[in-house]
């Protein structure tokens, strides 16, 4: 059962996503493994949020500034490190990485994200 809470957090959650991964399929005439992208999960709702970092710099020079890029989603959802995750938020779609280990809080998950270059 849904809790309250979880359906006020789903109410700001705009996007969705889905999750991608490389796993070995067996062909079933075959029955020989090869390994293909796969769809873990479709469609799920979701929330990308960036937060700007900055850190000062110990030479005297410009200060560095980076982003992080955090997906919320449902805490049912097991995401495997090194996924590909492709987001649709705002009508712009993106493919991440996980590069942490998911945050579990009562009613979801955070992850970190960091632009998808290739599957690990």
């Amino acid at each position: 059962m849904v809790s309250a809470r979880r359906k006020a957090l789903e109410r700001l959650w705009r996007g969705n996503c889905t999750v991608m991964a490389w796993r070995e399929v067996e062909d079933p005439i075959t029955h020989v493994s090869t390994p293909k992208e796969t769809t873990l999960y479709e469609n799920l709702k979701c929330k990308l949020s960036h937060q700007k970092l900055t850190s000062a710099s110990s030479t005297g020079g410009p200060a560095k500034i980076a982003e992080q890029i955090k997906l919320s989603l449902g805490n049912e959802f097991e995401i495997p490190a090194g996924c590909k995750i492709i987001v649709t938020q705002d009508n712009v779609t993106e493919e991440y990485t996980q590069s942490s280990k998911p945050g579990f809080f009562m009613d979801h998950q955070e992850i970190v994200l960091e632009l998808f270059k290739e599957y690990a």
